[in-house]
This record gives structure tokens, C-alpha cells and sequence, in this order.
């Protein structure tokens, strides 16, 4: 990465870092949020507020995790500044979503619900290894927990997961997705 004695060595360090983690960052606060307009607000907040933040971090090696955990803290404000929004019924568009398969929605609608339906103390990993692709040890430094804490919370998550799919009915073999 390049050095920080300019302004445009500062640039370039950012744009590397978004170009870098931008996709994850994404990815990540889609399945925490579950909308696609306010994952990409939540992404630039966290871009905002690491440009602010830039000359503090020191390993660039621990960029991926450091932007997670703004997006992390940018998403937990989105609910103490949240101010609910009342929308007259008869202006809602519903949007026609006849382009995917029935059964491809059912399915990925109920295993985000079952997910999001977890505590948050098994979410969490569990979004972190499956959709940023984190090892247990990058998520037990992400959380400040030990690894072996980690691999408890996420066989916790997958078998409540496994318990809650099979109560919602979902047919097939439920291993499969773990």
C-alpha cells in the first residue's frame, strides 16, 4: 500500500481498500439487513467514516476486518436513529418477482429468516464464515472471543438453524446446506 505523506497517497490507500472489500462489505450488510438500498447506505458509511479514520489504522493486513466492524457499528446506529416511516397503503407498488423459480425464493426467503432468527451471539459468526468467508480464527478476533467459543457458536448456529428449517417444513436434505 502507499505511503501516507500526501493527500493523494491517502487517496490511493482508500481506493484500494474499497476496491478491495467493497463486494464483502456488500455482501455482508445484505444478509444483516436483508435491503438493498440500505446495505449500499451502510456501505458508504462505512466508507465515510474509515476515510475519517484512515490514518489510524496501522496494519493494513487487519483492513478487511476493521471496515466489518465499522459496517457493524454503522448498522446498529441505523436503529437509534431509525424513525419509523408510515406509507399510505394504496401508493405501495408491489414489485413483480415472477423472474426467479417459486421454489428458489421459498427456499432462499426461509433460510434467511431461520438466520436472522438466531441470537445474535450465533448469527453473527455464522453470517461471518459463510458469507465473508471468515476462518474461526479471523471471526474470533473480529468478536474478541476465543476460537474455541467460535466453533461452539457455529455448530450452535448451524443445529438451530438445521432444527428451525425442518420446523418451517423445508423439504430436502437440510445437511446439504451446511
Amino acid at each position: 500500500m502507499p505511503v501516507m505523506n500526501t493527500e493523494a497517497g491517502r487517496q490511493a490507500k482508500f481506493n484500494q481498500l474499497a476496491q478491495a472489500y467493497g463486494s464483502d462489505l456488500y455482501r455482508y450488510a445484505m444478509w444483516i439487513c436483508g435491503n438493498d438500498a440500505l446495505a449500499k447506505d451502510l456501505v458508504q458509511e462505512t466508507y465515510l467514516r474509515a476515510w475519517k479514520a484512515l490514518d489510524k489504522l496501522n496494519d493494513t493486513g487487519a483492513a478487511k476486518s476493521w471496515l466489518i466492524t465499522i459496517l457493524r457499528r454503522e448498522y446498529a446506529r441505523t436503529f437509534e436513529r431509525k424513525v419509523p416511516k408510515f406509507t399510505d397503503v394504496d401508493s405501495v407498488v408491489v414489485p413483480d418477482d415472477r423472474e426467479l423459480e417459486p421454489d428458489d425464493r421459498a427456499e432462499i426467503k426461509q433460510l434467511r429468516q431461520g438466520i436472522m432468527k438466531l441470537a445474535p451471539k450465533y448469527r453473527e459468526p455464522l453470517l461471518m464464515q459463510v458469507v465473508l468467508g471468515y476462518s474461526c480464527e479471523e471471526i474470533s478476533k473480529q468478536l474478541d472471543i476465543s476460537k474455541s467459543a467460535v466453533m461452539t457458536q457455529l455448530f450452535r448456529a448451524r443445529e438451530q438453524l438445521k432444527q428451525r428449517l425442518r420446523k418451517d417444513g423445508v423439504t430436502g436434505n437440510v445437511h446439504e446446506l451446511f
